[in-house]
């Protein structure tokens, strides 16, 4: 397993929204130069203290990077193949490391295998590379019915067991890592792709390139299905992602500590497992629509730089830029944004020195990168708890009251200092008495 990604601060970026793409491809047009503009971004998350970027899809597609049409070649929308190597290698010079989205379940329409098959039917080559029924029709008039993810027939099931497929997917995925220079794929719809050619997949990108990482997302189930010695090296937690949020929704603590003890507490099931966790993403709300009261975006940013694994930020959301699906589209969670254009895109501008500081702290703290997890105290508005590593404690204590609360948290010895302000507490008689401003968080060592 690898150990470089508990060392990670994320940042997702998804270019095709992020660029101003257009939503849909002519595949007649000349590449564009829209990777250029992801260069403007280096700066500002050099600035903000990430040194990991989460790059959304890229390849050449039918429309939101998801429907892949070529495996080797990047979306004329965004540029050349060029661009992304350019841009990979920029990432590197600025001790970036860049993880691509590598979607192997499904293509698009418009792929070019499947392209044969819709023009040549049961004569095409290509027949096998899909589950085909030419006794059937698809609802788009094809003169056969195929499988697709979900139920959306405009993501066609690829057959990943059979031996030419597979081949046209690692040979894309061993460029990737070695001719782009990327340092971990995430597989998209890790959840329903075939253990077999995850296996075959991790083998492949390890021999070429020992030490990248391989990312799942998952959204159900338990995760060490498919993070394990031989499979992947981590997956998505969703389940923390629903905790986060729906805890300070409902004014219910315990369920993101239930969360947390079951994950990472003493006997967690997934305590050597680097979850990634995040507060949103491209395919879910914006966590500054997502939460009842604006003022909890402060304690669940505490939190989520201080729980274990290796915490994400999506484009935008330091600044709470907010956006919500509408009917039949995701594009309002993906909008056009340049880094000059955040403070004004976001309703919450001082959540962005708070995330800084966050950041900060997380390089900074051994402890929050890899220590063990114990809960301390839990109320329905209060939850404090600890990491410890190698001897260093560091104390996490959340209201998300709009009233100051004292807590008082039993079996803790000493003096401490919290580095998100500048306050000083000691304990008597084993006991940490600890004022809490509303909506906000302390994050303490011993002083």
């Amino acid at each position: 397993m690898n150990h470089w990604p508990r060392d990670a601060v994320f940042y997702h970026l998804y270019p095709l929204g992020s660029t101003g793409a257009p939503e849909r491809n002519d595949f007649a047009s000349a590449p564009a130069r829209r990777l250029a503009d992801l260069h403007d971004w280096l700066p500002y998350l050099t600035d903000l203290g990430v040194n990991a970027i989460f790059l959304g899809p890229v390849l050449e597609s039918s429309a939101h990077g998801y429907d892949t049409a070529d495996f080797h070649r990047v979306d004329r929308r965004l540029g050349r193949n060029r661009d992304l190597k350019e841009f990979i290698a920029a990432c590197h010079a600025r001790g970036l490391r860049v993880v691509l989205d590598a979607v192997f379940h499904h293509v698009g329409r418009d792929f070019w295998a499947f392209r044969d098959v819709r023009e040549r039917g049961e004569a095409s080559p290509y027949r096998e590379w899909f589950h085909l029924d030419f006794a059937g029709r698809s609802p788009y008039g094809d003169p056969f019915s195929y499988r697709g993810w979900d139920g959306h027939f405009d993501l066609v099931k690829l057959d990943t067991s059979q031996r030419e497929v597979r081949a046209h997917l690692l040979d894309a995925a061993e460029e990737w890592l070695t001719e782009f220079g990327a340092d971990g794929l995430r597989l998209d719809a890790a959840d329903v792709l075939g253990h077999d050619f995850q296996r075959a997949l991790a083998h492949r990108c390890r021999d070429v390139k020992p030490g990248c990482w391989l990312l799942g997302e998952v959204v159900h189930g338990d995760y060490r299905n498919w993070a394990y010695p031989d499979g992947l090296d981590a997956t998505t937690n969703y389940e923390l992602y629903k905790g986060l949020y729906s805890s300070h929704n409902d004014r219910n603590y315990f369920e993101v500590a239930y969360a947390l003890n079951r994950q990472f507490g003493a006997g967690g099931i997934y305590q050597d497992l680097p979850l990634y966790t995040f507060a949103d993403n491209h395919d879910v709300p914006r966590i500054a629509s997502v939460l009842r009261d604006p003022a909890h975006l402060y304690p669940l940013h505490v939190l989520l730089f201080t729980v274990p694994g290796v915490p994400a930020l999506y484009y935008g959301s330091e600044w709470g830029v907010e956006g919500r699906k509408i009917p039949r589209s995701d594009a309002p969670l993906r909008p056009a944004l340049r880094p000059v254009e955040l403070q004004r895109a976001g309703e919450h501008p001082d959540l962005y020195g708070v995330v800084k500081s966050l950041v900060g702290l997380r390089h900074r703290l051994p402890a929050l990168r890899y220590g063990d997890y114990s809960e301390r105290l839990v109320t329905s508005e209060q939850f404090v708890f600890s990491r410890t590593y190698q001897g260093e404690t560091v104390l996490v204590a959340v209201n998300s009251s709009h009233e100051p609360v004292t807590v008082v948290v039993p079996d803790l010895q000493g003096s401490w200092l919290d580095l998100l302000g500048s306050d000083s507490f000691s304990s008597a008689s084993s006991k940490l008495v600890l004022p809490l401003d509303p909506n906000w968080g302390r994050v303490l060592v011993r002083g």
